[in-house]
C-alpha cells in the first residue's frame, strides 16, 4: 500500500536519488548547489513543497510542487517534478502523489494544479489522462543565461 507524505531530514539519500533518477531521465545533471537548495526550500516550505510516497517503508517516488498567482482565477498549483522509482511502478505511487498535491492545492484554495511532460513520455501520459485535462498547450522557452 502506497502512503504519502512530508519528506524528513532521514529521506535526503533517497530523495537525491530519485530526484537524480527524474533529472537523468529528462537528460540533465544538477550541479549540487542547486540540489542543496532544493532540499532547503522543501525543508522550509515556504516557497517551494515536496512530498513522498511509500510502499513497505521505503521512499519510492517524489513530487515537487507550489502554488503562484493567477491573472484569470485564484491561485494555482503547478506541480513541477514528478518521480517514481522504476522498480515500483505500477503500484500506484505516481497517482497518490498527484492526489496529494491536489489535496493540497484544494485545501489552500487554489482553482487547479497542472503540469507539463514530454509528447513523447508514454508510459506517464497514460496515467496522466486518467486524472487529468489535456489542454492542448505548447510551452515555449526563452533561456536566460546559463
Amino acid at each position: 500500500m502506497i502512503i504519502t507524505g512530508a519528506l524528513t531530514e532521514t529521506d535526503r539519500v533517497a530523495w537525491e536519488n530519485l530526484f537524480a533518477g527524474y533529472n537523468t531521465f529528462y537528460g540533465r545533471t544538477l550541479a549540487p548547489d542547486l540540489v542543496d537548495r532544493a532540499w532547503r526550500e522543501f525543508s522550509s516550505g515556504e516557497r517551494m513543497h515536496a512530498l513522498g510516497a511509500r510502499l513497505d517503508g521505503g521512499l519510492v517516488g517524489i513530487v515537487h510542487f507550489f502554488a503562484h498567482v493567477s491573472t484569470t482565477s485564484a491561485d494555482v498549483c503547478y506541480l513541477q517534478d514528478l518521480f517514481t522509482a522504476p522498480e515500483a511502478r505500477g503500484h500506484g505511487a505516481g497517482r497518490a502523489l498527484i492526489e496529494a498535491v491536489a489535496g493540497w492545492a484544494r485545501d489552500r484554495g487554489c482553482a487547479r494544479v497542472y503540469w507539463h511532460t514530454q509528447t513523447s513520455n508514454t508510459t506517464a501520459r497514460r496515467l496522466y489522462d486518467q486524472v487529468a485535462l489535456d489542454k492542448g498547450f505548447m510551452q515555449y522557452q526563452i533561456p536566460l543565461g546559463s
